[in-house]
């Protein structure tokens, strides 16, 4: 059974922990940012769980605590970021901040991301731009855990690829997918849980299925049967991330999990903004963006099913857990209460409903902002 705790009383404890492990305030609120962005909207492997890894990383060396971010080069809507092993997520928003004001005056704007880190979840950074009224994407590469189609070796990363579009008046539709069938994470998580994988998501060290998560090796490319397009998606963003911005492939990136945690992993990811007005009038793509998302909620399910646009899933789960609490697993629960000890820092509070509940009972409640 997962306790859930206060959303914004778990951002307080992982904003607090950063800084007592040194970290200065930008690392700190971006990835805070990043991981509530994951726990609020029901990403639980790329959640607040990676909190006592990133302060592993931070306090290893593997990322610098004040880091030195910089754009080397670019020409035109397109620059490079060296992010000087910045925690992933302050490289992430700081090279979306730059694309969209690229986008602003250009109609797009690219920022390749160099000597970055792990930088969690990629949908994170394509909304950040849908919120500002842009069309944002988001690509990583990182360390191989995934096999190709029919292979029996680790070859690409999770690979994730993020697109995000605002949508007037709602929660932008957001798609936010790892390239394997799952991410690595979710093995980790499931193992915390006691629960079996999926079928067809993860393989054993021979390269054959497995639904064991303490027998999994690797993952297997989305798609199954069809492997090969999860493969090719993952080279989509392999290319982006380390070939354009000379970064390590995927095979030589140093393992997520150590155990060397002093050296820079020198991970690429890669950002793009889309200013829709430069193609159309803005009243038009809102307009044109609605009547998308309704046909598309609207057309026809099968039997028992329900149609939903990319994001629905999520934001439905952020409405939830405003209301009950995030929550989180045992393996993360006992590793916060360690962390509390450690950093004296005080202990994140049960989720208001459940607070509430332990109380005796008495006798009879996207537009664009530049």
């Amino acid at each position: 059974m997962s306790a859930r705790f206060d959303a914004d009383d778990l951002a307080r404890f992982c904003r607090e922990c950063f800084i007592r492990t040194g970290a200065d305030r930008a690392t700190a609120d971006a990835a805070t940012r990043a991981m509530m962005h994951a726990s609020r909207l029901g990403i639980d492997s790329h959640g607040v769980r990676l909190l006592g890894h990133y302060l592993t990383a931070l306090k290893g060396g593997r990322v610098a605590k004040r880091p030195r971010l910089r754009f080397a080069r670019g020409r035109g809507a397109g620059k490079l970021l060296n992010a000087g092993h910045a925690h992933g997520a302050l490289a992430a928003y700081t090279a979306m901040d730059r694309a969209m004001l690229m986008a602003a005056r250009h109609g797009i704007g690219a920022v390749a991301i160099a000597d970055t880190s792990h930088f969690g979840p990629a949908g994170a950074y394509a909304l950040a731009a849908a919120e500002q009224g842009f069309i944002g994407f988001a690509f990583c590469n990182s360390d191989a855990f995934v096999r190709l189609h029919g292979g029996a070796a680790r070859f690409h990363g999770t690979n994730p690829i993020a697109v995000a579009a605002p949508v007037a008046g709602e929660a932008p539709w957001l798609l936010d997918m790892a390239t394997s069938a799952i991410p690595y994470n979710r093995v980790q998580l499931y193992r915390s849980l006691g629960r079996v994988l999926p079928p067809g998501t993860a393989s054993d060290a021979a390269g054959m299925n497995t639904r064991d998560p303490a027998t999994a090796e690797m993952l297997a490319p989305l798609g199954d049967a069809f492997g090969f397009k999860g493969a090719a998606l993952a080279g989509v963003a392999e290319i982006l991330s380390a070939v354009l911005t000379g970064m390590r492939f995927s095979p030589d990136i140093l393992p997520m999990g150590g155990p060397d945690f002093r050296t820079p992993r020198k991970m690429g990811a890669f950002v793009l903004a889309i200013e829709p007005a430069a193609f159309l009038p803005r009243g038009d793509f809102e307009r044109r963006m609605a009547d998308y998302v309704a046909k598309l909620r609207n057309s026809k399910a099968a039997r028992g099913a329900k149609v939903m646009a990319p994001g629905d899933r999520e934001w439905a789960e952020d409405r939830r857990r405003a209301i009950e609490g995030v929550p989180i697993d045992p393996d993360t629960e006992a590793a916060f209460a360690r962390l509390s000890r450690e950093l004296d820092v005080e202990p994140p509070r049960p989720a208001p409903s459940i607070r509430n509940a332990k109380r005796p009972r008495k006798s009879r409640n996207g537009r664009r902002g530049r």
